[in-house]
């Protein structure tokens, strides 16, 4: 009798216990993350020039220039080009977003949002509307606490139509979109517009590790997934020939779906949108996304199972068509198609950095189809000394690469 009556306390503590764990487990690991999370600050002077080293040496060497034009930033995390301008629009993680002429080195403040700065949070992206120089309407993504979660904000600013932004004063207009993030990494954060004039939403998983919610193959979730968002349409700018549309359990948003996060992404002369995938342990990933279809993640890690030992099906996903392992490079950050003038040997390629060692690459878009490209037909531009977070063009299409580490920007030149 006693016996029992101790092995019933004995079950009961333990189902306490365990729910205990449970309870707090998420905010045990959110904890981890942010301990965890590495914090990308450089204090040494710069060096000069590049080094081919790793793998680079079996991929075809191309030597290319690097040339500071601004200086002073604080941890820029986008670029943008204006158009018809030489102003260029700079997001810095602590969410000021700036205005900078690359000409005439004039600068200042367009706008501020109030906004969360743990492990990979902050003001993350920004896209004018197609139409900006007529509407002044320009859209931000960032990470804000609200009732004490983390939310993505898709937000949208005004300007006065056809105003300078040396002067113009940008004012909020209306929250598009938020969605709950459950860890501080893997947000993602990029907003671009495509060729068919809608807004594009590249969202992370949710972060931790190993999508351990499975968030990029549910499409009960946002997350994990790639947004298209008409603007132009109210709320909830859902655009009526998205993929998911009237499909039970599923959100209308997502246009695309599998994907770890998504850091930095561009549309090709086709209009086709390539993603750069930032990989888990093993490998890195640039591939196409599709309307309605998968990339792929978690079940695979670029062009591997995942994990490793694991049993996955080749079919039911668009596979990348370049990945590189680890450790030659850490976290990918695409990227765009070169369309200057200034170092032919570049045009149509997808110029993509590793955020963490620096290196920078020219990956051969395959013209039809999925690919795979071949190691040997990628451009190595050699391991430089910055931490490239974003890339953007200048209005005849040379490339601007934002240093995160030094708070500058370069200037992609012939050698």
């Amino acid at each position: 009798m006693v016996y029992m009556r101790t092995l019933r306390l004995a079950l009961l503590v333990v189902l306490v216990l365990a729910g205990l764990v449970l309870l707090f487990l998420q905010p045990i690991r959110r904890a981890a993350v942010a301990y965890l999370s590495l914090d990308y600050v450089v204090d040494e002077a710069p060096t000069q020039g590049a080094t081919f080293d790793a793998l680079d040496e079996g991929r075809t060497r191309f030597e290319v220039a690097m040339r500071e034009v601004a200086s002073g930033l604080d941890q820029p995390t986008e670029l943008v080009a204006v158009p018809g301008s030489n102003l260029l629009l700079v997001a810095e993680r602590g969410g000021t977003l700036r205005w900078l002429d690359i000409e005439g080195g004039a600068r200042g403040v367009l706008l501020e949002v109030d906004t969360r700065t743990v492990s990979e949070q902050g003001l993350l992206g920004v896209a004018l509307h197609p139409e900006f120089p007529k509407n002044g309407r320009l859209f931000v993504n960032y990470v804000q606490e609200r009732a004490g979660d983390d939310h993505t904000v898709i937000e949208e600013w005004r300007v006065p139509a056809g105003s300078d932004l040396a002067t113009a004063k940008a004012t909020a207009h209306a929250e598009l979109l938020t969605v709950e993030q459950p860890y501080q990494n893997h947000n993602g954060g990029q907003l671009l517009f495509g060729p068919d004039g809608k807004l594009y939403v590249p969202l992370g998983d949710g972060g931790l590790k190993n999508d351990v919610h499975g968030n990029a193959q549910d499409r009960s979730t946002l997350l994990g997934s790639i947004l298209r968002l008409d603007v132009d349409l109210p709320a909830p700018h859902v655009p009526p020939d998205n993929p998911f549309v009237g499909e039970e359990d599923v959100r209308p948003e997502i246009w695309a779906y599998g994907v770890r996060n998504p850091w930095r992404s561009a549309f090709d002369t086709q209009g086709r949108l390539i993603v750069a995938d930032v990989g888990q342990d093993l490998w890195e990933e640039v591939g196409f996304a599709r309307r309605g279809e998968s990339l792929g993640w978690n079940a695979w890690e670029g062009l591997n199972c995942f994990p490793p030992d694991a049993e996955c099906n080749p079919g039911g996903h668009i596979a990348p068509f370049w990945e590189y392992p680890h450790p030659q490079g850490l976290s990918i950050t695409g990227g765009l198609v070169y369309a200057g003038a200034a170092i032919p040997e570049l045009r149509g390629r997808f110029l993509t950095a590793d955020f963490v060692t620096g290196r920078l690459w020219g990956v051969p878009v395959p013209p039809s189809g999925d690919g795979p490209v071949t190691d040997a037909d990628v451009f190595a531009m050699g391991r430089w000394d910055f931490l490239p977070s974003a890339f953007a063009a200048t209005r005849d299409g040379e490339v601007l690469i934002a240093d995160f580490g030094r708070g500058r920007v370069m200037k992609l030149e012939p050698k």
